[in-house]
């Protein structure tokens, strides 16, 4: 199937991205389909379902979504003793104006 695209007008070029596009995303679904149905089969050959197989579990899927505990502070705001600091990530606006003014790092460290 040969097009003579540089004889084709805006309207018939952008008809024909169209039906493209729509040929891809259905061949996309159909390709995705037959994928399932190896995936199901090949577990199934093995005793398992494809959710055992792949961890779909709810389970599975709760313990990759669980959120972490934040930061022990690491340094402490001298001016403001409820602002603190991990040390990890950028740092905050009081840490930086506080050692580009020659406060030391050190003496804003948590004991402790």
């Amino acid at each position: 199937m040969n097009f003579d695209l540089k004889n084709m007008n805006r309207k018939e070029l952008e008809k024909l991205r169209a039906d493209v596009d729509t040929a891809l995303e259905d061949l996309v679904e159909k390709e995705k389909e037959e994928a399932r149905e190896a995936i199901k089969k090949t577990a199934a050959s093995f005793g398992f379902t494809p959710e055992e197989v792949l961890e779909l579990s709810s389970s599975a899927k709760a313990r990759k979504t669980k959120a972490k505990a934040p930061g022990k502070p690491k340094y402490r705001n001298p001016d403001n003793a409820d602002e603190t600091w991990t040390g990890k990530g950028r740092p905050p606006k009081w840490f930086t104006d506080a050692t580009e003014s020659g406060t030391p790092r050190e003496s804003m460290e948590i004991k402790g």
